[in-house]
């Protein structure tokens, strides 16, 4: 197997377009699943028997996207922000 390069190198003012919207996005996205959980538990009061399933997997499936938008996003780069392994000036 070899050597994948995860990193994605992108202009500055892309890179921070990307980074704003993506972070707006998930703490959007994160923050809604855990109104809607909330809501579906009745605030983790009801008993398991009364609680809403589907706007309960809604609630932890939105969390789960903006989980993965955010660490996706780690992946772009500008070009300053590259570090070279095994190569010293």
């Amino acid at each position: 197997m070899g050597k994948t390069d995860r990193e994605v190198i992108v202009p500055n003012q892309l890179y921070k377009s990307i980074v704003v919207l993506s972070t707006a996005f998930s703490i959007l996205s994160i923050v809604i699943g855990f109104i809607l959980l909330d809501t579906a538990t009745q605030r983790a009061t009801s008993p398991f028997s009364q609680i809403d399933p589907l706007l309960a997997l809604v609630g932890l499936s939105s969390i789960g996207i903006g989980t993965v938008v955010y660490a996706f996003t780690s992946r772009f780069k500008t070009q300053g922000m590259t570090i070279t392994k095994g190569k010293e000036d």
